[in-house]
């Protein structure tokens, strides 16, 4: 789920660069660490901490935002 939210963020140029100006995080370390639970957590915690975008990216993966919500708490456990 939070790679698909990944490819959601990702699809909007001027969502793409708040997400990797909120997080620190750069293209290189988003490609490098695909599959790390702190970069997933990132991820789904920048959605979380902008409710339009989160409701947006629920709607656009077809799962309710409490489900993002709990799989960026299941990450960063």
């Amino acid at each position: 789920m939070a790679l698909s939210a990944l490819g959601w963020v990702l699809s909007d140029s001027q969502r793409a660069e708040r997400l990797l100006a909120l997080t620190g995080l750069t293209p290189e370390a988003l490609r490098d660490n695909l599959t790390d639970k702190a970069t997933l957590s990132a991820v789904l915690g920048f959605l979380e901490s902008h409710e339009p975008d989160l409701l947006l990216a629920a709607d656009a993966l077809n799962v309710a935002p409490e489900a993002l919500v709990r799989a960026n708490a299941e990450l960063s456990a």
